[in-house]
């Protein structure tokens, strides 16, 4: 996986690492934060995992590919739980993880060589 062939979906997993990092913060300021507490966890661990994989994607590593995978499901995951709040931040970061999901699960999908 080269690098500079990889600069839109490390844009993705940076813009969500980002989205999930606003939601996180954004739910902690919440009055009823218990309610909150399944999406403040799975955005930290999103923000991390995204970012990792950036890093990762980034230098070339051998283990960016099974990485992605990871990636794609915690994005799932986070997306769904945000999808579940009423919150303006909530919709955003919901969004950026399933365009970001989506992006990871492009890029090991089979090149049709037709």
């Amino acid at each position: 996986m080269e690098t500079r062939n990889n600069h839109g979906l490390i844009q993705a997993l940076l813009d969500c690492a980002l989205a999930c990092e606003h939601c996180a913060s954004s739910c902690l300021k919440k009055e009823d934060i218990n309610m909150m507490i399944d999406c403040i966890k799975l955005d930290r661990d999103c923000a991390d995992i995204c970012t990792q994989a950036a890093r990762l994607l980034q230098r070339d590593s051998i283990i960016g590919h099974q990485y992605l995978l990871l990636c794609e499901e915690i994005c799932r995951l986070c997306a769904a739980e945000c999808g579940k709040h009423d919150h303006e931040h909530c919709r955003q970061c919901a969004v950026a993880c399933e365009e970001c999901a989506d992006a990871c699960h492009a890029s090991h999908e089979p090149i049709n060589q037709d």
